[in-house]
């Protein structure tokens, strides 16, 4: 199997030499204040150290309110901070860059078949790809590449798509049905189509997928947006409590007589301090980082929000066929009638099998070669004419050396034994009964006007899906498996494949209501889809996960296009989603409880001298006010460098539920984020001591 370009750009080095080098020059041209502006944070920090730096022009000439290296030093470290910040952005842009690089590396120019009537032995002219418009005709025969995203109107053709999903194995595309879609950039290997672009250049899925993987394009999500609001909202606060500071310590100088006021430099370092950087300047990051790890799984999000809406969600409706089960029914059992043993019964089935290139028809031949060792035999020597399966039978079968040996459906055969003036026996009838209320497929076989027994054809559970929705269920997600079947086949699968509710006989109204009905509730609802008759419960869901292989119609209701058209991809979505949410969450908690450390370095040295009782404050016994200030400036700067693995690979996601992952993350993040800056900045003190800076 090849790897997709997209998966590539993925799995580069966090720290690639290249991607660290762009962004470290994309950090610089961030310092641009108009760039800052958009992070009104960062914005600050870049004010103050803007500030710092003036006093340190004015120290070196010898009117500086405190030495001109101290200064220096601060105003050094508050720009490393912005800097450090702009790196984690563009560290995050950069690979998402890459990724849109890899992608736009796949687009091909070149002439294209334009018919002049919509038909294959229509006149053709060749025209440039760029010059295709909606609605055009083009014809694209074998070892050509399909010019347009459109749709086949005649015709039928194996594609190879692996430049879009990595799989090497072609897909077969025909006009009309659910698979009648195609993707400009693929190549025609056999055979020839006939398609109408439904977009014009530039607007291609090829060129919507750039689109959506480029960083510097991403629109905030609302969690995102409502946090920023909260993190400025702290920044003004701590800004008016700083700036009230000053006059408090003057007067208190003035009133007591001794001491000094408080510096302009360390009431900066204070604020810094104070507001939330650390999350300030992973937030971009942290975004950003999300959509390329849902890149990483194969799957589009036309946007942010998508990828924040999985987070949230709570509802996952999953189609039953090639989701749950394999989608292909396999045959389970062979049962004979009284009389009958079950060797004979799984001889006549494989007999009736032997021609029939169905899924269901080659696992009958391979159960009765593993049961009994009955080997495939060769029946075109002995006069054998077999009978296709036809819509009006609803039997399929073989007539050899005399027997007419038939297998189908329970009415059919029966109406075939009865006309032969056989006799349908009632254990047979019973049978049948039993095997359709356990949710398999019953076939009746009979040589002749003799009914031999029973097939059960099972749908067959994928592994390991039971133990991922106890997952689902543990993350207090509630599952629906969606289906054609009757409700006692929907029922029994549901109940093997551990889903908490189905929706049986499920039409396209009857899926859009059930969507409609949970978001009454006020619950988030996720679904996958590929046909054209998903698309209305496609665009009702929060979260839309089309297939790649599905129809436009559908890829245009999703908010997600699997590359891979893998329907449990879904749940790998859902659980992308939550990492991201539970990053940010993580490192929001972090940043808002490594403050405190701050607080007990920074107040004492500052403000020592004004009030003498805040020296209580200083339980980490650090060398000097001046080395305090510095080593709590220092450690802020250096956290966002340390956090960055962590914004950008995501928290480790784990399947527990939201008071367990609250009390989990309060531990780890809350807790590590109160007592890692106490030794982070005594550390740094006991270096600057050391190195006799202080």
């Amino acid at each position: 199997m090849t790897t997709p370009a997209s998966s590539r750009a993925v799995r580069t080095p966090l720290f690639d030499p290249l991607l660290v080098r762009g962004a470290v020059r994309d950090a610089l041209v961030k310092l641009n204040p108009a760039a800052q502006w958009r992070n009104p944070v960062m914005f600050t920090v870049w004010l103050c150290a803007a500030l710092i730096s003036v006093l340190w022009v004015q120290a070196l000439t010898g009117n500086g309110e405190a030495p001109a290296w101290f200064i220096g030093a601060n105003a050094l470290w508050l720009w490393f901070t912005v800097l450090f910040a702009n790196f984690a952005e563009a560290l995050a842009e950069g690979r998402s860059k890459a990724q849109a690089a890899s992608l736009r590396s796949l687009q091909q120019r070149g002439s294209a078949k334009k018919l002049r009537a919509p038909r294959h032995d229509a006149p053709r002219d060749s025209v440039d790809m760029m010059a295709l418009r909606v609605g055009d005709v083009v014809l694209i025969e074998a070892g050509d590449l399909v010019p347009c995203d459109g749709e086949v109107i005649q015709g039928a053709a194996s594609v190879d798509e692996s430049a879009i999903t990595g799989e090497s194995a072609p897909v077969i595309r025909e006009a009309g049905g659910d698979f009648s879609s195609v993707t400009g950039g693929t190549r025609v290997l056999s055979d020839w189509l006939v398609v109408r672009c439904t977009v014009n250049p530039g607007d291609s899925f090829l060129d919507r997928m750039i689109a959506m993987v480029e960083g510097a394009r991403r629109r905030r999500t609302p969690n995102e947006v409502a946090l920023a609001l909260l993190l400025v909202s702290l920044t003004l606060v701590f800004l008016m409590a700083t700036a009230t500071l000053l006059p408090f310590s003057i007067f208190a100088v003035q009133a007591g007589g001794q001491g000094s006021p408080v510096t302009v430099t360390a009431l900066v370092a204070l604020l810094v301090c104070l507001i939330p950087t650390t999350i300030g300047g992973l937030l971009s990051a942290i975004g950003v980082a999300g959509m390329s790890r849902m890149l990483g799984a194969n799957v589009i999000a036309t946007s942010g929000r998508a990828v924040e809406a999985a987070g949230d969600v709570d509802v996952l409706l999953l189609d039953k066929t090639g989701t749950i089960t394999l989608g292909n029914r396999q045959a389970a059992a062979f049962l004979p009638a009284p009389g009958v043993s079950e060797q004979a019964l799984a001889d006549a089935a494989q007999l009736a099998s032997l021609a029939d290139e169905t899924p269901e028809g080659r696992s009958i031949v391979v159960l009765a070669k593993q049961k009994f060792a009955l080997r495939e035999r060769q029946l075109l020597s002995h006069d054998a004419s077999f009978v296709p399966f036809t819509a009006q039978t609803r039997m399929s079968g073989v007539n050899w050396a005399g027997r007419q040996i038939r297998k189908g459906a329970a009415e059919a055969v029966r109406r075939h034994v009865e006309s032969l003036g056989g006799r349908y026996a009632e254990d047979v009838a019973q049978q049948v009964e039993d095997v359709a209320r356990r949710g398999s497929t019953p076939l009746v076989v009979a040589d002749g006007a003799q009914v031999l027994g029973v097939v059960e054809l099972k749908d067959i559970v994928k592994g390991g899906m039971r133990e991922r929705f106890a997952e689902l269920r543990r993350m207090g997600i509630r599952t629906v498996m969606i289906t054609g079947d009757n409700p006692m086949t929907a029922a029994a699968i549901a109940a093997e494949a551990g889903v908490d509710d189905v929706l049986a006989e499920a039409t396209p109204e009857a899926k859009l209501a059930l969507i409609r009905r949970y978001q009454a509730e006020g619950r988030m609802v996720a679904m996958t889809g590929d046909g054209t008759n998903d698309a209305p419960a496609l665009a009702q869901a929060d979260v839309a996960v089309a297939m790649n292989s599905g129809t436009q119609a559908a890829k245009e209701a999703g908010n997600m296009v699997d590359l891979d058209s893998n329907p449990t991809k879904l749940i790998e979505v859902v659980e992308i989603g939550k990492q991201m949410l539970m990053t940010r969450g993580a490192l929001t908690t972090f940043s808002l409880s490594n403050d405190v450390a701050k607080y007990f370095a920074i107040l004492p040295a500052a403000f020592a001298t004004t009030c003498p009782q805040l020296s209580a404050l200083d339980l980490m016994h650090l060398n000097s006010a001046q080395s305090a200030i510095l080593s709590a400036v220092m450690f802020n700067a250096l956290i966002i460098v340390a956090l960055i693995p962590l914004a950008l690979r995501g928290v480790r996601y784990r399947p527990l539920g939201t008071s367990a992952l609250l009390r989990r993350n309060g531990l780890i993040y809350g807790l590590g984020g109160l007592l890692l800056p106490f030794a982070g900045i005594k550390l740094i003190d006991i270096a600057l001591g050391a190195l006799n800076l202080v």
